[in-house]
């Protein structure tokens, strides 16, 4: 099976067998400095700012990542109560933490434990 994540208490259709502890996990990143530079015409036209998107977006799925290996690691099948946080770390380094419980699940029919 592979991991489930999800923002819930639970999983619809299985069963918690085993609570394995919280996991967390964090990414911070930057842009270099034509990156900032475009961040900053993009500030000054107005509208999205795709080049710092695109830069959160990257945080969100490494930490995401890891935060699925720490979890397989603990011997966790899925995690629940899943929340991220973003944060501006000094000027223009981006962190992104996530966490939540890493718990062990079996469907409610499957009499594996």
């Amino acid at each position: 099976m592979n991991m489930i994540i999800t923002t819930t208490p639970s999983i619809p259709g299985y069963r918690i067998v085993r609570v394995l502890g919280i996991v967390s996990a964090s990414s911070i990143r930057t842009r270099g400095a034509g990156g900032r530079l475009l961040a900053g015409l993009e500030a000054i036209a107005g509208g999205r700012g795709e080049s710092y998107l695109k830069e959160v977006e990257k945080a969100r799925m490494e930490a995401l990542e890891l935060l699925q290996k720490r979890a397989k690691d603990m011997g966790a099948n899925a995690i629940i109560g899943v929340d991220f946080e973003t944060a501006e770390v000094l000027e223009g380094f981006i962190m992104i933490s996530v966490y939540g419980t890493a718990v062990h699940v079996v469907k409610e029919d499957s009499l594996e434990e």
